[in-house]
């Protein structure tokens, strides 16, 4: 049987083979019981990255061929046990003052004392994380050349404000600064340090992969200028600048992942069945957004990309509020992506049918 390479078939066989022996393993391990949870960390996970996935495909479609199967392939890794087991490990062992291997030993065989020992971190993972997942949000909204408005009363003002000069920048340091003056003493200055972390990687990805796309820009004008009469290909980021925008991608799922991986402990203490659960759901999501990337789905749907991004907004936000002791539920704060999303599909539907009719009538 032939199956299309956009096939959701082939797109996700991967991702449902690595599930179902990974979901094997655990009922062998752990039980029914534990299968359970498996489930439930997979549905968190996707939950909480669905957003994830349509940026990534929009940052993914710019990248050359080579790039995105650098991000499908290593990037899993990098994903599964880079972001979702040694990532929280060196952030206890930086917040705790232990040793790495001292932190593994707690990780593996006390994991009761290694989540208290997370969630103690969580005031520098919640001040990292909101503020790059804002940055991400202001900049998309506050971008003078941004011409298609969703929510317009809102969008448009926003994109207006872009036109002043480094006005994102200022806004986001005056929130780190307000941060700062308004959480608990014990945490003023971490959480300043890793929200001006935030910003700064942010700035520093984005003016990383400028940088070297006006370089690739340069050469490009120089090339067509000695082979006049051949037509130009599409424009994709090679080198440095694909690297940068990988580089990117990868920051953003670890922003996404560190506060499902808190949230994780609640569920279960069980770090081997976190790192399954979560690595599983870490998988679909790439699986997905290679999906949304063959099939254009962002093409499709016009206000999809606008949707994604006012739910980054949304969970940067959650993640500040939790510096003041507000905790919403798992369920709330995993939801917030999927409603973002349904209801920005819901909109592209009904405004090609608009223009679709406006279109008929005018014929």
């Amino acid at each position: 049987m032939n199956i299309h390479k956009h096939h959701p078939i082939r797109i996700f066989a991967i991702s449902s083979i690595l599930t179902l022996a990974l979901g094997l393993g655990v009922l062998w391990s752990e039980g029914l019981g534990g299968l359970w949870l498996f489930i439930i960390l997979v549905v968190l996970e996707v939950t909480f990255s669905f957003d994830n996935a349509v940026v990534n495909s929009k940052v993914l479609a710019t990248m050359s061929e080579f790039w995105q199967k650098i991000f499908l392939t290593v990037g899993i890794f990098i994903a599964v046990f880079v972001v979702r087991f040694l990532l929280p490990i060196v952030i206890v062992m930086i917040a705790a003052g232990t040793s790495f291997m001292d932190v593994v030993d707690l990780a593996l065989n006390r994991p009761d004392e290694y989540s208290e020992l997370l969630h103690n971190a969580a005031p520098m993972i919640d001040a990292f994380g909101g503020a790059f997942l804002m940055m991400i949000g202001v900049y998309y909204f506050m971008d003078r050349q941004k011409d298609v408005h969703w929510i317009k009363s809102i969008e448009g003002r926003l994109s207006g404000l872009g036109r002043v000069q480094g006005l994102k920048l200022i806004f986001m340091s005056a929130v780190a600064l307000l941060l700062y003056f308004t959480v608990d003493d014990a945490h003023k200055n971490v959480v300043l340090i890793s929200s001006a972390a935030g910003i700064i990687l942010h700035v520093g990805l984005g003016w990383f992969a400028a940088m070297f796309e006006k370089n690739e820009e340069k050469l490009e004008e120089s090339e067509r200028s000695s082979s006049k009469g051949k037509g130009a290909a599409i424009k994709k980021r090679v080198g440095w600048a694909a690297f940068a925008s990988f580089a990117y991608l990868e920051v953003l799922d670890a922003s996404f992942s560190l506060d499902g991986v808190i949230g994780a402990f609640a569920i279960t203490s069980s770090i081997v069945l976190i790192i399954a659960g979560l690595g599983a759901g870490a998988v679909w999501v790439r699986s997905l957004t290679v999906y949304l990337l063959r099939t254009g789905t962002l093409m499709k749907y016009k206000y999809l990309e606008h949707g994604a991004h006012w739910a980054i907004l949304a969970l940067g936000l959650v993640m500040i509020v939790k510096l003041y002791h507000v905790e919403p539920p798992e369920w709330v704060t995993g939801s917030l992506g999927l409603v973002f999303i349904i209801t920005a599909v819901v909109s592209s539907v009904i405004e090609k049918r608009r223009q679709d009719a406006l279109a008929s009538t005018a014929v």
